[in-house]
């Protein structure tokens, strides 16, 4: 089976003011048709501009540098305009994390379905997508301000598939909801997933939420994927360095009373291809190898990680990390 989305060594690149800063520096990933990818890592990992290379949405700022990105087995890059537009058409849906900035504040929300479907009149086709995502068929006269922030997001999902897209890509689709709703939606998501066999990406900075619905997880860092694997194995026993201390943060592991600890440092700003792991300086088990080369994205138990001591440096979660993590 071919997969629907494939990146290879992608390297992106925005042009600053103060000059180039790499988004992107060799990200690789794959994901199957009708299975969920969760890309995880905090802000500025990257996952937000691989979110947006999927349907090339990346701001005019932006260059291509190095690598592919291919969709249903096209390039995204070497598409001219309309070949992209048809690929957006066919193949994707996407749901980003402010609903309201998604929608036309002037249209009805049935209105905006409708050109979402292809511009047609269709009676049934509305009431459907609006049941999909369960919204009564009134919702359809809606103005979106008149809509709550939960009711918008199941508006944008019912646009997102409107036209049964093969892959759906959701960047942080519950930041702007309350904590009540974001279960909602994301159950909405992976049941929606799973009854029109599309594939999801979905894009987040909360490992345990992703791990709660996405079958495989990729963890980013400094603009690569540095771990990828099935969700249980990443989550019981991570590989590489920064997904065990990026589960050492996350509440909802937690016991009542045990204090969480940071992870030391910050994240890295690059102008260019990193020359060892980006993650050395906040890392525990960095040597002089970590420093200056670059380590792969290899095999290692069933999973890939890029770090040269995975495969020997892995403790079981929850057993420490001497620098917080």
């Amino acid at each position: 089976m071919n997969a629907i989305v494939r990146a290879r060594d992608l390297a992106v690149d925005y042009t600053m003011p103060g000059g180039v800063v790499r988004a992107l520096d060799g990200a690789s990933f794959e994901l199957l048709p009708g299975r969920s990818l969760g890309l995880v890592g905090e802000s500025g990992s990257g996952k937000s501009t691989l979110g947006l290379a999927i349907g090339r949405l990346l701001p005019a700022n932006v260059r291509h540098a190095a690598g592919d990105l291919e969709v249903d087995g096209r390039s995204v890059f070497a598409l001219d305009d309309e070949g992209i537009r048809a690929l957006r058409r066919t193949s994707l849906g996407f749901v980003f994390q402010s609903p309201m900035a998604a929608l036309d504040p002037t249209m009805r929300i049935g209105r905006q379905i409708t050109l979402a479907c292809g511009g047609q009149p269709d009676v049934g086709r509305v009431p459907e997508l609006l049941q999909q995502v369960g919204l009564p068929k009134g919702a359809a006269r809606a103005w979106p301000h008149e809509l709550s922030g939960g009711m918008a997001q199941r508006a944008v999902i019912a646009m997102a598939i409107a036209r049964r897209p093969r892959l759906l890509v959701a960047d942080e689709p519950t930041a702007a909801l309350d904590t009540s709703l974001r279960a909602q939606i994301l159950d909405l998501l992976v049941a929606l997933k799973n009854e029109t066999g599309s594939a999801l990406v979905l894009l987040s900075h909360e490992l345990p939420v992703v791990a709660r619905v996405c079958e495989i997880i990729g963890v980013m860092y400094g603009g690569r994927v540095v771990e990828l694997g099935d969700s249980a194995g990443v989550f019981s026993r991570p590989l590489h360095p920064y997904s065990r201390a990026l589960l050492a943060t996350a509440h909802d592991g937690a016991r009542p009373g045990e204090r969480l600890a940071p992870i030391p440092g910050m994240p890295p700003v690059l102008s260019g291809p990193a020359s060892g792991c980006s993650f050395a300086p906040r890392c525990a088990f960095a040597d002089e190898r970590c420093r200056s080369e670059r380590p792969p994205l290899r095999p290692i138990g069933g999973r890939l990680a890029a770090c040269h001591h995975a495969d020997g440096t892995a403790p079981e979660r929850g057993s420490g990390m001497s620098s917080g993590m």
